[in-house]
């Protein structure tokens, strides 16, 4: 079983709980519909890594904003990258098929540490650097489903254990990268620093 860090401890999660399409031009860069109700998927705790590999050629990063589960509710924040593998995923699509190849295998959800923080959801804001260049950003307000709507819809099929992680979606700028690329993640309050992830390929 793979652990995070909340505060400095380590913490296992069950599962990591993923948003999909959750940011209205992130969607339209990729060419797919708005959906009509939240997309929902799991990610397996043999996903969970915090070293950000080279996979394939086709894989591609998705930074977003994570919140983690204690007793049912948000207690920490960290940045994470989704990693998809992108020709498997199209393919799988086209086929009405479910995505875990693509989104679910091992390395898949690349975590930072997570903080407790006192700031509103409201405030909550993400960048991703790569190689010293902005790729994405985003604020809670671009969010089509806000956090506490993500909760209530997960609970509603399907039970939180603490530790588990949600990550909230990403927005446009996705891309695939290579080896050697440098990554920093960071998730602000307004514009106060809450903290920072930091990654080379290998």
């Amino acid at each position: 079983m793979k652990n995070i860090h909340f505060n400095g401890t380590p913490i296992t999660p069950s599962k990591v709980i993923c948003i999909g399409r959750n940011y209205v031009e992130h969607i339209h860069e990729l060419n797919n519909e708005i959906p009509s109700s939240m997309v929902v998927f799991n990610k397996p705790n043999s996903a969970i890594t915090d070293t950000l590999r080279f996979i394939t050629p086709d894989t591609r990063f998705e930074g977003e904003i994570c919140f983690l589960m204690i007793g049912g509710a948000i207690k920490g924040i960290g940045f994470g990258l989704d990693l998809t593998k992108a020709d498997i995923q199209n393919h799988l699509k086209s086929k009405g098929l479910p995505w875990e190849r693509a989104k679910g295998f091992d390395g898949s959800a690349v975590l930072g540490d997570f903080v407790s923080f006192d700031t509103p959801l409201e405030c909550l804001r993400m960048t991703l650097h790569i190689n010293d260049v902005l790729v994405q950003e985003a604020t809670y307000e671009l969010m089509i489903y806000k956090p506490q709507e993500m909760i209530e819809e997960i609970k509603s099929f399907m039970s939180f254990e603490d530790g588990d992680v949600i990550m909230s979606g990403t927005p446009k700028g996705v891309s695939t990268y290579n080896m050697g690329d440098e990554f920093i993640g960071r998730i602000y309050s307004d514009e106060r620093l809450l903290v920072e992830s930091y990654w080379i390929v290998k």
